[in-house]
């Protein structure tokens, strides 16, 4: 018999196929499978258009069988069949879709729709075959035939003795070589993780004889094995059944069955849409955070399903950054998927998905936040960074999204509270959100610079991540109030008699600030009299848009760019040690300079900032105690 070519183009298309267009040899039967259950889906279809056809589901199954002594793996299907002309037409030409033609044809109804659109999947088996035999016979037919092909080369197409109608796949699968192994193909346990992985929802029921094993009588220790015909997906997927029939359980059953994590979801939303385009989702908050959630390695993304089976892992599109964390998966007929499966074209669809999938997380995060605070803070402390960070990113493109799930830790409640508590709870005469940063709320509530605003009663934010200051930054203002930092030059804090004091004593002490200025040189940009000190001596603020804790910050990173915060020496001419340092201005410059040095030190060690020459402080300091 003579075999006939593929034509030029297909050839071409299949060592493509072959070679580079799945990035996973496994998915040849996840693309056999949906084939098989397209065939199905046409007779289940011309059953609903004519009488003469009885369809009884009981009848429909797909089976894979593996036979580990002449190395073959067969996929069988007891739908539609094909004849010689569609053997010849959909098997001869690559990427002539028998399945896009039947679609085209016929106005699907009733939720059905076919998986297949592109032609192209029957090939994906020659990633795994030396040959594939194809048996089929037509519903109606008196005919059936035999398809064969060892690849490139072409293929032949016979009569064939077949009862029933249907299809049957023979693959051939190649020998073993140091880079691949094709035995896992024929092993019962790998085929069967391969199905639940990708073809689990397949609305038909996915058949395989499956090891079992069994004492061998009732009152002996020892099992013997045998075989018995199991079916090995689930069939209906979670997301198409009624949400009123379903309970926390079964979501958390699914989230668990689906490695999405090992901790009990906080809070999961079950989505399904029929408008512009159709979809159905479950989304879930976790509870705990991945333990690489916050390095490169990890990666985000939703299950992307189009008709119940698996088409990516993981769809990074789906997700923005900030909601990173969430774990769950989408379910679509609409997509407009490329020749493969495995990568999307980014069409409006898939925007629109994302779109409204943003807005119901943050919904969801809404809820939380009302209805179950302790549940909210959970999730917060280990997520709350990633949402700071959403906020900053993007030059502050996503903060009216994130701005009211932000919390931050309070010098009056003690605890956890949002920008909207504190703004509802600020006195009448309180100009700014005030917020102080550093490395720990410890930290943060003895520093000098808090003791103005303190004193005045006002609440203060305290930022203990580095990227608090950034994103709050990136915000300016919440509800018309600017933050600011207790460490900015101005406090905006109305202080007529201390104001008064403080430039008497600039003006009558110019000289001395002058002198500490020049002595410290471009460490600082100005001394000068502090208006917020009341019981420390000495503290740093800045001027500009840098401060203290960004410097600390920037300077961490890789390409460290010594970026310097505008520093401003700050010092409370109402303090003892003030006048310590009036008395050696006048009598002893050496002892003055050395004073000017400890105190500069001094502020930086309050700050958590490195002292510039450890022993040149260290030897002060002996210098102070000896003299």
């Amino acid at each position: 018999m003579a075999e006939k070519q593929f034509k030029a183009e297909s050839k071409r298309l299949l060592e493509l196929m072959i070679n580079s267009i799945y990035s996973q040899r496994e998915v040849f039967l996840r693309e056999l499978i949906s084939n098989a259950s397209d065939a199905i889906d046409k007779i289940y279809y011309k059953a609903l258009t004519d009488d003469s056809i009885q369809f009884n589901p009981a009848d429909y199954y797909i089976k894979i069988e593996a036979d580990k002594d002449n190395r073959t793996l067969k996929v069988i299907d007891t739908g539609i069949g094909m004849t010689k002309e569609e053997l010849e037409s959909n098997l001869g030409v690559i990427a002539k879709s028998g399945s896009l033609s039947f679609k085209n044809e016929n106005e699907m109804k009733d939720g059905h729709d076919i998986i297949g659109q592109f032609g192209v999947g029957f090939y994906a088996a020659f990633m795994v075959a030396d040959a594939v035999t194809v048996i089929t016979k037509a519903h109606g037919g008196d005919e059936a035939f035999k398809w064969e092909s060892q690849g490139t080369d072409g293929y032949t197409i016979e009569p064939h003795e077949k009862a029933e109608a249907g299809t049957e796949i023979y693959i051939k699968l190649k020998e073993n070589s140091e880079d691949e192994d094709y035995d896992q193909y024929l092993d019962e346990q790998r085929l069967q993780s391969i199905v639940k992985k990708y073809s689990d929802f397949i609305r038909y029921p996915i058949k395989m004889d499956v090891t079992k094993s069994k004492p061998k009588d009732d009152d002996s220790d020892e099992y013997v094995d045998y075989v018995e015909e199991e079916t090995i997906n689930s069939m209906v997927p979670i997301w198409k059944k009624n949400k009123s029939e379903l309970t926390d359980e079964d979501y958390e059953t699914f989230y668990k069955e689906q490695h999405f994590g090992h901790d009990k979801p906080l809070k999961h939303a079950h989505l399904q849409v029929d408008g512009t385009i159709r979809y159905n989702a479950i989304l879930f908050i976790p509870e705990t955070m991945p333990f690489d959630y916050y390095t490169q390695e990890y990666e985000k993304g939703l299950q992307l399903y189009s008709n119940g089976v698996l088409i990516m892992e993981k769809c990074a599109d789906l997700l923005p950054d900030h909601f990173s964390f969430v774990k769950g998966m989408v379910d679509s007929e609409d997509l407009s998927l490329n020749i493969s499966r495995e990568m999307l074209q980014h069409d409006r669809q898939l925007q629109l998905i994302a779109k409204n999938i943003n807005k119901k997380v943050k919904q969801q995060l809404e809820q939380l936040l009302k209805n179950d605070r302790e549940k909210y803070e959970t999730f917060y402390d280990s997520f709350g960074r990633q949402l700071k960070f959403g906020v900053y990113s993007d030059f502050g493109a996503n903060k009216e999204t994130l701005q009211d799930l932000l919390m931050f830790y309070s010098s009056t409640e003690k605890k956890l509270v949002t920008l909207d508590e504190y703004v509802s709870r600020m006195k009448d005469d309180q100009p700014y959100i005030y917020y102080a940063a550093g490395e720990s709320r410890d930290r943060i509530e003895k520093l000098p610079q808090t003791e103005l605003v303190a004193d005045k009663g006002y609440e203060i934010l305290y930022f203990t991540d580095e990227v608090d200051e950034f994103a709050i930054t990136m915000m300016m203002n919440y509800k018309g109030k600017e933050f600011r930092s207790v460490s900015s030059g101005d406090l905006g804090i109305d202080l007529d008699e201390e104001n008064q004091q403080a430039d008497e004593a600039a003006d009558a002490n110019k000289a001395l600030f002058d002198e500490m200025k020049s002595i410290l040189s471009d460490k600082v940009k100005e001394v000068r009299v502090s208006k917020r000190l009341k019981s420390h001596p000495v503290c740093l603020t800045t001027d500009g848009d840098i401060s203290l804790e960004m410097e600390k910050t920037l300077n961490m990173m890789p390409n460290n760019q010594q970026i310097n915060a505008e520093k401003v020496l700050e010092i409370n001419v109402n303090h003892e040690v003030f006048d310590a340092l009036k008395q050696v201005y006048d009598q002893n410059e050496e002892q003055f300079k050395l004073y000017t040095n400890l105190l500069y030190n001094q502020a930086l060690l309050i700050e958590g900032l490195p002292v510039n020459d450890p022993v040149t402080f260290t030897n002060d300091i002996c210098k102070v105690m000896t003299s």
